[in-house]
């Protein structure tokens, strides 16, 4: 177990930099970089200021930059050295998890995930708790009951909304409960109202989870189907093993075998999976959910951080969320053994040697 998990944590080393090489490759070749943002916003702001002042700074910017201003420009952001000494630099303090500084915002990035952060959690982690405690217990009912009228009626609502995207039931839910044309139940936008501070330690926490309630329900719509089916299937395949009619054949009751034996080994897919669907939900900030309902969270940083080419909020959370990713992958192997003792990682290469 330990030889695994040492073999794993060095296994990460490579597929991190394999993910950072890619990505940093790439950049170098988009368009539109923040040198050349630099240089068209001096142009712009000279080109704009020239006819009502005559000084030479301003008439100089309109005319162009020359190589030393150029230069500067460049030394600014770190791109007048080459691209392999910027690539060895970024590891270095990567590796110290330093993720550098914001070019735009004046801030580190360290500072920026963890502002961002609680708004992407909040929509991540109750999502994941509500999808979790509709999709499992529904998935069991809809094995026990196959083939029924149950099964079909819930398959169809199940489908219905999975095929719709989650921005649009966003709008549907804010057109019908958000003060639109009908009723205005929730409200718009945030995830406080602006008598936050005023409240007390109760009415702040009600305040908050009310603000949740329809960004979360335009977010989990669509995946309910997924877990739920997944659940489905699992317990039907358990349902149909042989262990199931020797434990009939030997006169247990049916809530004994439910429970005893066909739960504990249909649970165990759903149960392994969520240390990395918990660390995964941290991150699920969905851009447009957090546009719509006007909430700062990682999704919207991410986006504007690609558009405005700030490419150290791009690689640093790039960085970040791809090591939590395969921390939580590792976190669900473990739990396979911890829960299933069957399993034995390195068992089928001993057994081939």
């Amino acid at each position: 177990m330990l030889q695994y998990i040492l073999k794993r944590l060095l296994l990460m080393i490579p597929t991190l930099l394999g993910v950072l090489l890619v990505s940093f490759v790439v950049i170098q070749f988009v368009p539109g970089g923040p040198v050349e943002q630099m240089v068209y916003q001096l142009k712009s702001h000279g080109s704009g200021e020239s006819a009502g002042n005559t000084s030479g700074g301003t008439y100089q910017a309109a005319r162009g930059l020359s190589e030393e201003q150029l230069s500067q420009i460049k030394a600014q952001y770190g791109f007048d050295k080459p691209a392999h000494e910027r690539f060895w630099q970024m590891l270095k303090n990567y590796a110290t998890f330093n993720l550098g500084d914001s070019w735009f915002r004046h801030a580190s990035v360290t500072d920026l995930i963890w502002e961002k952060l609680p708004v992407s959690m909040s929509l991540g982690i109750s999502s994941l708790l509500l999808t979790y405690l509709i999709a499992v217990p529904l998935g069991v009912a809809k094995a026990v009951r196959q083939g029924t009228r149950f099964d079909a009626v819930t398959t169809l609502i199940l489908m219905i909304g999975y095929a719709i995207p989650s921005f649009v039931l966003g709008v549907v839910l804010l057109v019908l409960f958000g003060g639109g044309s009908f009723w205005q139940l929730f409200p718009l936008r945030g995830l406080t109202s602006d008598d936050w501070e005023s409240l007390s330690m109760m009415g702040k926490v009600m305040d908050y989870l009310w603000h949740l309630v329809l960004p979360v329900t335009a977010m989990v719509a669509g995946g309910f189907a997924a877990l739920t089916m997944l659940t489905k299937n699992s317990f039907l395949e358990e349902i149909n093993k042989q262990y199931v009619t020797t434990a009939r054949a030997k006169g247990l009751s049916e809530r004994r075998i439910f429970w005893k034996h066909i739960f504990r080994n249909a649970a165990l897919p759903l149960v392994v999976g969520l240390p990395e669907a918990i660390i995964a939900a941290f991150f699920t900030g969905s851009l447009l959910i957090e546009t719509l309902f006007s909430l700062d969270g990682l999704g919207l940083l991410s986006f504007e951080s690609v558009m405005r080419r700030d490419y150290p909020v791009v690689l640093g959370t790039l960085y970040f969320f791809t090591l939590l990713g395969l921390i939580g992958r590792l976190l669900s192997d473990i739990g396979y053994v911890l829960l299933d003792p069957r399993v034995q990682f390195g068992a089928v290469g001993e057994g081939a040697q």
